[in-house]
């Protein structure tokens, strides 16, 4: 069912900085910031060689991602994302096996401007899965 690894999400209190680590120390290909308000949050992402990083900054005090920093102060990995062909037949086979998909399971749209779903951590190791449909 899952594709190719897309990107691993970093939640960072400083998005500024944390560009320039990834960009000046780490030498990455960073995208400018973009801001996503119905996620509440802006991203930006570092493209790498086989799929990217994507650094995650709030959009005001009711960003999830604000909740997650009040957690992890210094920054923390939020979560993992992995492409699937077809995200309703993914959506589907994953509830009939018991895993749940965080929100009402309707796909939203993603920063990649492509469909995409959340599933609950407590399923999955403790560790928020994202899928992300590509065709």
């Amino acid at each position: 069912m899952i594709g190719r690894l897309n990107h691993v999400a970093i939640a960072v209190p400083d998005l500024d900085a944390a560009v320039i680590k990834y960009r000046d120390l780490l030498g990455g290909e960073v995208s400018k910031p973009q801001d996503l308000p119905e996620h509440g949050v802006r991203v930006v992402f570092v493209k790498l060689e086989n799929s990217s990083i994507e650094l995650l900054y709030p959009l005001g005090e009711n960003s999830p991602i604000a909740g997650f920093l009040q957690k992890n102060p210094n920054g923390a990995i939020h979560h993992i994302c992995f492409e699937v062909n077809d995200l309703a037949k993914a959506i589907s086979r994953l509830v009939e096996e018991g895993a749940r998909v965080i929100g009402d399971g309707t796909p939203k749209i993603g920063a990649h401007g492509l469909p995409i779903i959340f599933l609950h951590p407590r399923d999955f190791d403790g560790v928020l899965i994202e899928l992300e449909e590509v065709k």
